[in-house]
């Protein structure tokens, strides 16, 4: 058993979660100061030592880019402090969504927020539901990968929906889709979009049969909301008995909750990696605490992880 002494911080987004996973870890938050000039500018100071220590710090990288800049300098400072690792937990991934080049002129956001974590000092990342899997090839450092599928898959078997399909808000989501499909026994179905541009969805279409089936969408995050309801609308026009939405990141801007009320869906789930911004009704959140802070134990002893790994 490592007995080297574990600190955890929390940055400023995800002070809630952080605050579970701290107390399912059994340990309190550290202490730290967020200093703030008057132009904007500001500095993060451990408030204790680090020295020695494996040292997590638990920051979401959600807009505004402020959130991932300090979790940039806690990075750094805790580097700087000595501390023997510097774990950076980051429950939802930003910039995820640049992940290549897909157009001329343009820069791969992901890769290069994983240069900077990696000049800043980090010795491990863990984060969770990526969007793009080949992310994790961005790091020279190792990448603990956690699936909320752990955490959904109790909560879609609980339903116990008779015409339960699994379906994929289009096509780039088909093989998570489908993991959970053969995990249940279900059905499958993809939704087929066509953007006029970024947010905005020209045309859709769904390929499979809905007519009687209980439907539930999976995806890796809900934005703006629009491929969700556009997607969940369509699907009860052609005879669902019901639609159903589990995302793991709560970006949720924009119109989103608006959306989301007007829609036809039943219910969306999602984890708790970022903070809603406001209450709703349709809107069911599952903690992840209890996973990240299981995930902690297993790294410090040296443990196996992939038991979390459900599909």
């Amino acid at each position: 058993m490592d007995t080297t002494p574990i600190n955890l911080f929390s940055g400023q987004s995800t002070t809630t979660l952080a605050t579970n996973i701290a107390k399912q870890f059994g340990q309190p938050l550290g202490k730290i100061s967020f200093n703030r000039f008057s132009d904007g500018e500001f500095q993060v100071s451990y408030e204790e030592t680090v020295r020695g220590n494996h040292v997590f710090i638990i920051q979401s990288t959600n807009p505004p880019a402020d959130n991932l800049l300090e979790l940039l300098l806690m990075v750094d400072a805790a580097r700087r402090a000595s501390a023997k690792q510097v774990i950076a937990v980051i429950p939802y991934f930003g910039f995820a969504r640049q992940d290549r080049k897909d157009q001329p002129r343009v820069a791969i956001g992901a890769k290069l927020i994983a240069n900077l974590l990696s000049a800043a000092g980090i010795s491990r990342i863990i984060t969770m539901d990526l969007h793009a899997d080949q992310i994790q090839g961005f790091f020279d450092v190792p990448v603990d990968h956690l699936y909320a599928s752990s955490i959904f898959i109790p909560y879609i078997q609980s339903l116990n929906l008779p015409n339960l399909t699994m379906a994929a808000p289009d096509v780039g989501g088909s093989k998570r889709a489908n993991a959970y499909s053969k995990y249940l026994n279900s059905d499958m179905v993809i939704c087929y979009k066509q953007r006029a541009k970024a947010n905005v969805i020209a045309s859709m279409t769904v390929i499979g049969d809905v007519k009687g089936k209980d439907i539930v969408l999976i995806d890796d995050l809900v934005d703006t909301g629009g491929t969700l309801t556009k997607a969940a609308d369509m699907m009860m026009e052609r005879g669902a008995s019901s639609v159903r939405a589990l995302c793991t990141h709560a970006v949720l801007s924009g119109k989103a909750y608006e959306n989301i009320e007007k829609s036809s869906l039943k219910e969306l789930i999602v984890t708790d990696t970022i903070p809603l911004k406001q209450k709703s009704d349709k809107i069911k959140v599952l903690s992840v605490a209890d996973l990240f802070a299981d995930v902690f134990h297993k790294l410090v002893n040296h443990e196996s992880i992939s038991s979390h790994f459900i599909c």
